[in-house]
């Protein structure tokens, strides 16, 4: 007997999906973000580009493929934000007098933090600058680690507020850390750390004066690489071109020319040859920026407390034996961008919209501060009062429609009627009696004036 097909493409369930396939249940609690053009094409070709280069940054967890419309307001995308469970908005836009500013915003219910993006450069001019630029794809297959420094400003020594208090800090700190999901250093691999986020904030110093409040943060994007380290050079570039003539597209301009050489050995002794035998043009490499050592990832076994011991006993060495599969890596970043320096010019308690709870140009005294509060909650009450109402009008007009629906059903099944309640004989008026004496008599003399005619 045939064995009934499966279907294995269209079911989420199927035996030979992939393990480590993308849930689509908006409840995940990784976070997601969207990065949006507020009015499309209007912002112009540079931030377009800028906003793909965030939208580059920000994978996996972002809408990579988002199309926007100019007929497309907030509120269409804070409506999709829920069921898509996306958990952040981050908004450019531009003003009319050119400048361009984002919007970062939590969903559903805020804060928002407003930016005016002062300078900016995109990731295409980054690579352009670098001899050796590096971007590979399985790069962008895991979020970067985010790293931040002096987002919490020391003390003021004279006793003064700060120009930011310490919960904005603290909120901004929260809200940043919750871009990306956290790392565990116990169980996140390393393999998976491939790019670093940085954010830096830059301490205003008190002689400025005016710009001693101003919240500044610089954002770079790199891409981590590692190199072995305690290898000569010879035996790297011998290294490399093994690894190229196993690529299906194998490139001889990164072989090295070894037809004046006798034997290898010479290669690698001598240093002149070793340098001038590569002809990949990779003299001049920066320094690496730190050294770790890394274990390898071939599978050992591990043994107890017990074995460990016997072992050592064994093998007649009380000291713990050194560490094998343990090689020193070079770690080097090289910068993916974009890069962006951002200022920090007001803070809402919504999204988009609310109380401010903090402006860099406008303060405030307490006496106004009180005024507004009052106002917020006035507005709040009010707010209040009419979901209220709302709501005691829809249970309304539910209860109506179902007493309807059940007068409805009752006449659909054919139950009888008391004649007596159709037509209440006590409630006819006398005028309509009237009307048929009327109608009688009306009828007598006609018959009358019909015999007169006939005589």
């Amino acid at each position: 007997m045939a064995r009934p097909r499966k279907k294995k493409r269209t079911h989420v369930g199927a035996h030979n999906g992939p393990k480590n396939a993308v849930s689509s249940n908006p409840a995940s609690k990784d976070p997601k973000s969207m990065v949006i053009r507020i009015g499309a094409g209007e912002v112009g070709p540079s931030i377009s580009q800028l906003v793909q280069d965030v939208r580059s940054m920000m994978e996996p967890g972002t809408a990579s493929r988002l199309k926007e419309r100019r007929s497309n307001r907030l509120r269409d995308y804070t409506a999709m934000a829920g069921p898509l469970g996306v958990s952040h908005l981050l908004l450019f836009s531009r003003s009319d007098a050119g400048n361009t500013h984002l919007r970062l915003a939590l969903t559903p219910r805020g804060p928002t933090l407003h930016f005016r993006v002062e300078q900016y450069s995109l990731a295409k001019d980054v690579r352009k600058a670098q001899r050796h630029p590096k971007g590979a794809p399985k790069d962008f297959l895991n979020p970067p680690l985010l790293v931040m420094n002096n987002f919490t400003s020391p003390q003021p020594s004279d006793g003064s507020q700060p120009a930011v208090p310490k919960h904005l800090e603290s909120l901004t700190t929260t809200i940043f850390q919750s871009l990306f999901p956290p790392i565990s250093p116990q169980a996140t691999p390393l393999s998976s750390i491939r790019r670093v986020l940085l954010l830096n904030r830059e301490l205003s110093k008190p002689e400025k004066g005016a710009e001693s409040g101003a919240f500044v943060l610089k954002l770079r994007h790199y891409a981590i690489t590692t190199k072995r380290t305690g290898l000569s050079r010879g035996v790297r570039r011998l290294n490399a071109a093994e690894n190229l003539l196993k690529q299906r597209n194998k490139q001889k301009a990164g072989m090295p020319n070894l037809g004046k050489f006798g034997d290898v050995a010479d290669y690698l002794k001598d240093p002149s040859a070793a340098a001038s035998g590569f002809t990949s043009g990779s003299d001049s490499e920066v320094e690496t920026d730190a050294e770790v050592e890394v274990l390898d990832s071939t599978t050992r076994k591990v043994l107890n407390k017990h074995q460990m011991a016997a072992k050592r006993s064994a093998d007649g060495r009380e000291t713990r034996p050194e560490r094998r599969g343990v090689e020193k890596r070079a770690v080097k970043m090289v910068e993916l961008g974009p890069r962006m320096q951002l200022r920090m010019t007001k803070v809402e308690e919504g999204v988009c919209a609310g109380k401010v709870m903090w402006h860099e140009y406008l303060s405030k005294t307490p006496e106004e501060v009180r005024k507004m509060e009052a106002v917020w909650e006035q507005r709040r009450g009010e707010k209040e009062e009419r979901r209220r109402i709302q709501k005691e009008n829809v249970l309304r007009k539910k209860k109506a429609g179902s007493q309807n629906r059940e007068n409805v059903k009752g006449d659909a099944k054919g139950e009888p009627r008391d004649e007596d309640e159709d037509v209440d004989m006590d409630d006819m008026s006398e005028d309509e009696w009237d009307s048929e004496d009327l109608e009688g008599g009306v009828e007598l003399q006609t018959e009358q004036d019909d015999a007169v005619v006939m005589g």
